[in-house]
């Protein structure tokens, strides 16, 4: 790995420690070489939403598209897209089980 992979590994474990210790997730490793890997693991994001953080199912479900769409915005470079999803997990995003709710 070069010093610029070696800077983005310190970021990295930096933002995998804030994750464990202030929002309690459980880090399931460096799955970079893994089979079918993905930006964004909906299966166990689902379940941390609704099992651990207790979420309705519509919601989580509305929150996993969220950061989807947001991740394949090609309007914006990848340096804005990464800046909206870390906004997204870091601060959250304001919304209603049912959208017709004032």
């Amino acid at each position: 790995m070069n010093q610029v992979g070696q800077i983005e590994r310190l970021t990295q474990n930096r933002i995998v420690k804030l994750f464990q210790n202030n929002l309690k997730y459980t880090y399931l490793g460096n799955w970079e070489e893994r089979l079918d890997n993905s930006n964004i693991e909906e299966k166990p994001l689902f379940n941390y939403l609704t099992k651990n953080a207790g979420y309705p199912e519509d919601l989580a479900k509305r929150a996993i598209n969220e950061i989807k769409s947001e991740s394949r915005n090609y309007d914006k470079s990848l340096y804005e897209n990464n800046k909206k999803i870390y906004s997204l997990l870091r601060y959250g995003h304001e919304t209603k089980s049912n959208p017709s709710e004032r």
